[in-house]
């Protein structure tokens, strides 16, 4: 008697396979992407363990978690620009590379220090600091990989695929997280996010771009720092971005400061919980992952940026204003999930209309540059938000995000320059560079 297996219909089939036209198609993506996925799901880990470790483990005040964000800012300020200028004459996907590697030893010092009997909250200073100088050289050159790949008029859908591979772990890796922490302690939960960072690397190292780089004779370091400064400067639409987007990390770093002590000191929540409650920020992402394009499609990529910072306004405004209790645990997952959805909508429009309009030999400066400026702000919100949370109380510190971001997102809306952003623009000339501009400043002769 022949046994009649069921099948499944045609259609199912068809959709659970790839379109002809996915981007996951391309091998070299599809090895980012895994990367990204495998990377993300180590940095849920880190993204509790760090701050629980501090708060729990060592006792932090909030001015100490403030400088604890600030130390991880640091390093953009001291290193982005100059990192752009070297950025541009080598080799990205090898910086790339060493930066996964580099952050595997340093999360790893965590669980060796506290073994050891040395872990205190200046030596998460130096991790924070040193996790900090990797994430803005590598990070760099990770972002221009990117565009290494994609093509250009596929950004904004490359950048929502990588938002979706990160929100994926943002989903799974936030209650796993929170469970290995009550099991093993958070700064032995550091070693799942080495090993994963480990496998990052083993990936990237099979990825294949054919990266032409034309050297530049006579290139020297300030003059081209300063063209990559220039090029930012008289761009219309990246100083709007810059501001707008830097003004946003304000606000997210006031309030990231305070989160975990807010959810540990006054909503009662434990390690598990708060690693449950984390979930939400991952369902956020997957849903502005999922839904991104097609609203920056719909609406265009400014206003969709925009409605990026509105989503976090809400849910850092509901979390300071609801009381504690059940209610304010509820308020607690709801900032995370808005958080988590309005990050992906501000974040997959700037990098893509960003490196839409900048030419390939000056990415490296351009993103260094960008990321220079959004960051800037981000260590004076830590600490304003820090003291906020110590001197006054720790909602003030949401409080504060909360309505500082509904005033960006409302001039935001209003701002000629984001507003028009309907679809990606074309890419700028390059400007010129040092010598070139003054010579063109020079009078013609006869």
């Amino acid at each position: 008697m022949k046994l009649l297996l069921p099948r499944l219909p045609a259609a199912w089939l068809r959709r659970l396979q790839l379109p002809p036209t996915d981007l996951l198609r391309n091998a070299a993506y599809r090895r980012l992407f895994i990367s990204i996925l495998a990377s993300s799901l180590g940095g849920q880990v880190t993204m509790l363990a760090l701050p629980l470790t501090a708060a729990l483990l060592l006792h932090a005040t909030p001015t100490q978690m403030g400088w604890l964000t600030a130390m991880e800012v640091l390093p953009f300020v001291l290193f982005s620009l100059p990192s752009g200028v070297w950025l541009d004459r080598v080799r990205k996907l090898p910086v790339y590379v060493a930066g996964e590697f580099s952050l595997a030893l340093a999360v790893l010092t965590v669980p060796a220090a506290w073994a050891l009997g040395w872990l205190s909250i200046e030596w998460l200073y130096v991790v924070g600091f040193m996790i900090g100088t990797v994430y803005t050289v590598a990070g760099t050159a990770a972002q221009i990989v990117l565009t290494q790949v994609v093509p250009r008029e596929r950004l904004v859908e490359a950048h929502a695929k990588n938002a979706l591979a990160t929100s994926g772990a943002e989903v799974a890796g936030p209650g796993l997280a929170g469970a290995l922490i009550k099991m093993v302690g958070a700064p032995m939960a550091l070693l799942i996010d080495a090993v994963l960072l480990l496998l990052s690397v083993g990936i990237l190292r099979g990825v294949r771009v054919a990266e032409q780089r034309q050297p530049r004779s006579g290139a020297r370091f300030w003059p081209e720092l300063k063209d990559g400064l220039r090029f930012v400067a008289h761009h219309r639409l990246l100083v709007a971005l810059a501001l707008a987007v830097g003004g946003w990390q304000m606000c997210h770093h006031a309030a990231l400061v305070v989160q975990i002590l807010y959810a540990t000191r006054e909503l009662g929540m434990s390690e598990r919980a708060i690693g449950l409650a984390y979930v939400a920020m991952g369902a956020g992402t997957v849903l502005a992952s999922t839904l991104g394009h097609r609203i920056s499609q719909h609406v265009g990529p400014g206003p969709c940026l925009t409605l990026g910072i509105g989503s976090c306004s809400i849910g850092w405004l509901l979390a300071a204003l609801v009381p504690p209790g059940s209610a304010g645990v509820a308020a607690f997952v709801l900032m995370l999930m808005l958080f988590g959805t309005g990050a992906v909508l501000i974040f997959i429009n700037f990098l893509a209309l960003r490196q839409a309009v900048t030419p390939e030999p000056m990415l490296g400066r351009m993103t260094s540059t960008m990321r220079w400026l959004i960051i800037l702000p981000a260590g004076p919100g830590a600490l304003l938000g820090g003291w906020l949370g110590e001197h006054v109380a720790l909602r003030a510190a949401l409080l504060f995000a909360g309505l500082c971001a509904l005033l960006l997102a409302v001039v935001a809306a209003r701002h000629p320059v984001i507003r028009s952003v309907r679809s990606l623009p074309a890419q700028a000339a390059p400007p010129a560079t040092g010598a070139e501009a003054a010579a063109d400043a020079m009078p013609l002769k006869a």
